[in-house]
């Protein structure tokens, strides 16, 4: 059945690289639009809040300890169980509605008519969340230096920076939509980012060793035909592996809860945009970096 997609299937991509080249500076533009007017809506990780473990008498529903803090203006709390469900993690963000002298009694006052007591209560100052977003930071930018190097080995260095600049692309939109709509940025959607590099670059390297493999096999001059060729060959394995992989993070955007919401949302939007980078973006860069010339 993949063969038979994969010899049916015929498309010009390389025929639309300019506008897709354009529409992704479009919305890297507006990335970091975003960056400069309103930043990245920075979770308890990164910036600075109160983590408080409660266990409670009985069992409980986070969703009706969720509404209680709506009831007191409080809407970006993340609530988890721990363990059982009689034992939760709640994670809130610094508000003026307490502080820390009164944060015991903000929550006495919010969960009225339950009887829980106080397991742990920690505050993550922002020199914590500073020092976060650093190491955070560092590591995206060493694991794409590292495969860098390795294209680089397994191929050769123009290759590495054309997987370069469509891993760019997907963590610069990724980030950008977050950004846009101000979704939460915690530790979850760093994970789901450096996934998404992981994935992105699976699916390039998929591609690469197609096009690599059909220089010697297809006699042809026109070095777009060449790549549109790999493209269709392995058009099936990518869309077949993005389904699968989406149906999954579908179900754990759903199901999941609060706690791996963003998460499964980051991964979402990285699997969309990484799937579209490595039809277009990934070797559409091969084309403008002249390696078709220099073969």
């Amino acid at each position: 059945m993949l063969k038979l997609i994969n010899i049916n299937s015929n498309y010009d991509f390389l025929r639309k690289k300019t506008t897709a080249m354009i529409f992704s500076l479009i919305l890297i533009i507006l990335s970091f639009g975003s960056f400069a007017t309103q930043g990245l809506n920075w979770g308890i990780d990164f910036s600075s809040g109160y983590i408080v473990q409660l266990k409670f008498n009985q069992d409980i529903d986070i969703n009706n300890i969720r509404n209680s803090f709506l009831d007191n203006g409080i809407n970006d709390s993340v609530i988890q169980y721990f363990g059982s469900n009689q034992e939760v993690i709640i994670k809130l963000q610094e508000n003026s509605n307490f502080n820390k002298e009164s944060i015991n009694s903000f929550l006495i006052n919010s969960l009225q008519g339950y009887s829980f007591k106080i397991i742990k209560l920690e505050f993550v100052g922002s020199q914590i969340g500073s020092e976060l977003r650093e190491k955070g930071e560092w590591a995206m930018l060493v694991a794409i230096l590292s495969i860098l190097v390795y294209i680089g080995f397994r191929f050769e260095f123009l290759y590495g920076i054309g997987a370069i600049i469509a891993l760019i692309h997907d963590v610069l939109i990724t980030l950008g939509i977050f950004s846009i709509f101000q979704l939460q940025f915690d530790l979850s959607v760093l994970s789901a980012l450096l996934a998404v590099i992981g994935y992105s670059l699976n699916d390039t390297i998929v591609v690469y060793d197609r096009i690599r493999e059909n220089f010697t096999l297809i006699h042809e001059e026109d070095f777009e035909k060449v790549l549109n060729i790999s493209i269709n060959q392995t058009l099936s394995r990518t869309i077949i592996t993005s389904l699968t992989t989406l149906f999954v993070l579908i179900s754990l955007l759903i199901l999941g809860g609060s706690a791996v919401k963003y998460f499964a949302l980051a991964m979402i939007i990285g699997i969309f945009v990484g799937t579209y980078s490595s039809i277009y973006i990934a070797s559409s860069s091969l084309s403008f970096l002249g390696i078709g010339s220099k073969k």
